[in-house]
C-alpha cells in the first residue's frame, strides 16, 4: 500500500501565503512592516544557501530582511556589539545569527546577547527556560515545523511513543519538550545509545535528524510508523534524508520526504515567529 507522503511544501506555502496576508494587515493597520536581520560570519556555503532562502520567503511575504556578513576572523566584541545595535533597532523584530559560527567564537554568549523578544530561532536561553515551564511563545524553527506539519496532518501525539535520534539545542532536545508538552512519550536517542533499533521499532512516530543518508532503513521501523526525516545530505549531486525513503515507505502509515518536508516548514515557522515578534512589539509600545 505504501505510506502518505506528507507534502511540507504545500503546507508551508499556505503558511506563508497565510503570514504574507497578516503582514499586509500590519502594514495598512500600523505601517509596521516586519523586519528580520541574519548575521553571517565567513562564507560556508551551506550557510550562504540557507540565508538565500530565508531571504527569498521574506521578500515574498513582504516583510524587511537585511543581511550583514562579517569576515571569519571577526572578534566577538565585535558580533556582539552589532547585536546590540540590532537589540534597539525598532525596525528590526527579529534577528539571527546563522550557525555554525568559527570556533573561535563562543556561540552561547552571542546568542545570549540578542534580545530574547528578537530571538526569532527560539534559541537564548530565556526562551528555552520558558519552553522548559511549558511557555511556547518563542520556540526553535524545526521542532516547530514538525509539530505543525504532525498537526495539519491530523496526527494525534497524546499517548503515542515518539523516538527522536537527535539532541541538540536546535532540534532534540527542544522538541523533545513541545511533543512532552502534547502528551506524548518521548525517548531521544543519540550517537552513544547502545541497541538503537530497538528503540526505532518501538516508536510509534520516529524523527530522525543523524546527517547520515539512508541511515534508518525498513528493518528499523516499525509497521504503520510515522517517520519524520529531517536530514539534509548531498549524495551524488542529489539531496536525500536520514532514511531510506522508497524502502521505508513501504511500512511507514505517513513520511515527510527530503527535500519538500521538514526544510519548507522550518522557513515558514521563521517568518511566523518574526510576524508574532512584530506584532509583540506593537502591544509594547501601546
Amino acid at each position: 500500500m505504501g505510506a502518505r507522503v506528507i507534502d511540507g511544501r504545500r503546507i508551508a506555502a499556505e503558511i506563508r501565503k497565510q503570514l504574507a496576508e497578516e503582514a499586509k494587515l500590519l502594514w495598512e493597520e500600523h505601517g509596521v512592516r516586519p523586519g528580520l536581520a541574519a548575521i553571517l560570519v565567513g562564507s560556508d556555503p551551506a550557510s550562504e544557501v540557507y540565508l538565500r532562502i530565508k531571504r527569498k520567503a521574506c521578500e515574498e511575504a513582504s516583510f524587511e530582511f537585511r543581511k550583514y556578513s562579517l569576515p571569519e576572523n571577526v572578534g566577538e566584541e565585535d558580533v556582539i556589539e552589532l547585536l546590540q545595535k540590532l537589540n534597539g533597532e525598532s525596525s528590526i523584530h527579529g534577528i539571527i545569527v546563522q550557525l555554525p559560527l568559527p570556533p573561535h567564537l563562543d556561540e552561547n554568549r552571542i546568542i545570549a546577547s540578542i534580545s530574547p523578544e528578537k530571538d526569532v530561532d527560539g534559541l537564548h536561553p530565556v526562551n528555552m527556560g520558558r519552553l522548559l515551564l511549558g511557555d511556547e511563545a518563542i520556540t526553535p524553527c524545526t521542532p516547530t515545523g514538525i509539530i505543525t506539519l504532525l498537526s495539519k496532518e491530523g496526527i494525534s501525539l497524546r499517548g503515542k511513543h515518539v523516538v527522536i535520534i537527535n539532541r541538540s539545542k536546535i532540534v532534540g532536545r527542544p522538541l523533545m519538550v513541545m511533543m512532552t508538552n502534547r502528551d506524548a512519550t518521548v525517548t531521544v536517542c543519540h550517537s552513544k545509545t547502545v541497541n538503537l533499533t530497538d528503540h526505532t521499532r518501538s516508536a510509534d512516530i520516529l524523527v530522525v535528524a543523524v546527517g547520515k543518508p539512508m541511515f534508518i532503513t525498513e528493518d528499523m521501523v516499525k509497521d504503520g510508523a510515522v517517520v519524520v526525516d529531517v536530514g539534509i545530505n548531498r549524495v551524488e549531486g542529489r539531496i536525500v534524508g536520514d532514511v531510506d525513503f522508497e524502502r521505508v515507505k513501504e511500512k511507514a502509515s505517513a513520511i515527510t520526504p527530503v527535500p519538500g518536508g521538514v526544510g519548507p516548514m522550518t522557513v515558514a515557522m521563521l517568518l511566523k515567529n518574526v510576524l508574532d515578534a512584530a506584532k509583540k512589539s506593537l502591544r509594547r509600545e501601546a
